[in-house]
Formats: structure tokens, sequence, C-alpha cells
């Protein structure tokens, strides 16, 4: 087994850890950081790798806010939390755009925007939205502080949003949903929470989609790089998670958005000059 490429799913874990849940695009990331260091696998496998590693990311949601996320509490007698349960029949409702894309859509997409510069466009593109919305909102109250008052209505809208960042990578689906969110006047803590928990379906659907594709017949390097990744895409994912709760308590996303536009301009010039 090639130490070096454990390292470099090591590498990619960081990456997905850090950029899945803070809304600058781990896709977009990991597009970008695999011009520089490519893992040596198949192209099918990269395909897969670069989806389910998210996995890893989704297991750190999971373990943050299981008592707002799992719907069954069992003290002296079994107690079951019918707002939970409503708020995953919402969750569902936001995932349904994205879904319907997805299945159709999947190769296609993957053959026309998964490139350098489709990612650093809709980097630049969101990053101008994040500040925009923000200077919006300064004056503004949000109309939904409590993840309890999200309607059927307002999960389809943010649900729609989504769907940005099924199209064009680079975009962030944490950005996406979380600037649709600011929009309709959530607020930034629970247009936060509400991403974190939209993206558990999401990436289970988008996984198991991925692995039914590539097949389960892996490789032992094959498998070590998986599952390297994941788990360190786990850890990471946990202190980022715990970080970003705590900074939009007192900050706004601008600063994301103005790392979105450098980020951007920076590959547009790269390409550009390479």
């Amino acid at each position: 087994m090639d130490i070096i490429e454990i390292l470099k799913a090591v590498l990619f874990g960081i990456v997905e850890g850090i950029t899945e849940w803070l809304p600058i695009s781990s896709t977009g990331h990991m597009i970008l950081l695999n011009e520089f260091v490519t893992l040596n696998v198949s192209e099918d496998f990269w395909e897969m790798f670069l989806v389910v590693i998210q996995l890893g990311a989704i297991l750190a949601v999971v373990l943050l806010f299981w008592n707002k996320i799992f719907p069954f509490r069992f003290k002296e007698r079994p107690v079951v939390q019918k707002d939970i349960f409503v708020l995953w029949f919402k969750i569902l409702v936001a995932c349904v755009p994205a879904a319907i894309v997805g299945l159709a859509f999947d190769d296609v997409l993957d053959a026309l925007f998964y490139n350098p510069w489709c990612v650093a466009i809709a980097l630049i593109v969101f990053g101008i939205a994040f500040i925009l919305i923000e200077n919006r909102n300064k004056k503004m109250t949000p109309k939904i502080t409590k993840l309890n008052d999200i309607t059927y209505r307002t999960a389809l809208m943010i649900g729609i949003f989504q769907l940005l960042a099924a199209v064009f990578p680079g975009t962030s689906r944490s950005g996406a949903t979380i600037v649709g969110a600011l929009l309709i006047g959530v607020s930034r803590t629970v247009a936060a929470e509400f991403t974190f928990f939209l993206a558990i379906p999401v990436m289970l659907g988008a996984s198991l989609l991925k692995l039914l594709k590539f097949g389960f017949s892996f490789t032992g390097e094959e498998l070590a790089i998986l599952a390297v990744g994941m788990i360190v895409a786990f850890a990471v994912s946990v202190a980022v998670i715990r970080f970003l709760m705590g900074y939009i308590k007192k900050h706004d996303f601008k600063v994301f958005g103005w790392y979105r536009i450098v980020l951007g301009a920076a590959v547009l010039l790269y390409f550009t000059l390479a």
C-alpha cells in the first residue's frame, strides 16, 4: 500500500471537513485541490470518492446534534418527540428539488460543470450574494428564529436554493441553503442548523447513488483511501461545526463572501495564465 496515497487521502479529508460546513464549497475546493494533488486512482473511483467522503462529515452532524434530530427518548418509558418528526418531514420536503434533478441529470451536470472555470464563477457570484444579503439584513429582524418556526413552504424554498448547489459545483450546498434562508428571513443560527440537518439525507442519497454506480468491488488500497478520507473528514468536521456555531452568534457571513470572491478570482487568474 502506497503511504503517499494515504497521506493524500488525509489531505482531502481535512479539506472536506473544513469546507463542507463553511459556506465556501467543499466540492469546489476538492476539484481545485485535485488540480495540484492527484490521487493515483481510476476516474470512476475519484468521482465516487469526491461524494462518498462526505459521509464522514455527516457523522459529525449526527454526533453533535443527536438530541435535536433523534425523535425517541428512552428514560422511564419510551417517548416520541413529535416536533422532531415534523422537522424531518420538512427536511425531506426541502430535499425534493435537488433529488429530482440529481437523479435525472447527475451525469450530464458532472460533464458540463465540474471544472475549475465553473467553480471559480460560482465562488464569486455567491460570495457577492453573501455580502449583499448581509448588508441588506443589517436593519432587519429575522422572522424565523427557531427551527419549529420553519414552515413546509419555507423548507421548500430553501430546497430550491439548494438546487443551485446540485447544478453548479462551487456554489456550496451549505452556502446556497444559507443564502436562501437568510433571504427569506431565517436567522443565521437556524439557517446553519437546518442546513446541517438537510445535509444528512442529501449526502446519504448522493453517496448511495455514487456507490451503486461504482459498485462495491474495492481494492485494498481504494478501501483504505476512502476510509482514511472519511475518518479525517469526520474529526475535522466536529471542530469546524463547533467553531461555526460559535462564530455566527457574534458575526455575519460576509467574511466567507470575501473569501469566495478572492479565491474565485485567484482561480480564474491561475487558469487563464496556465
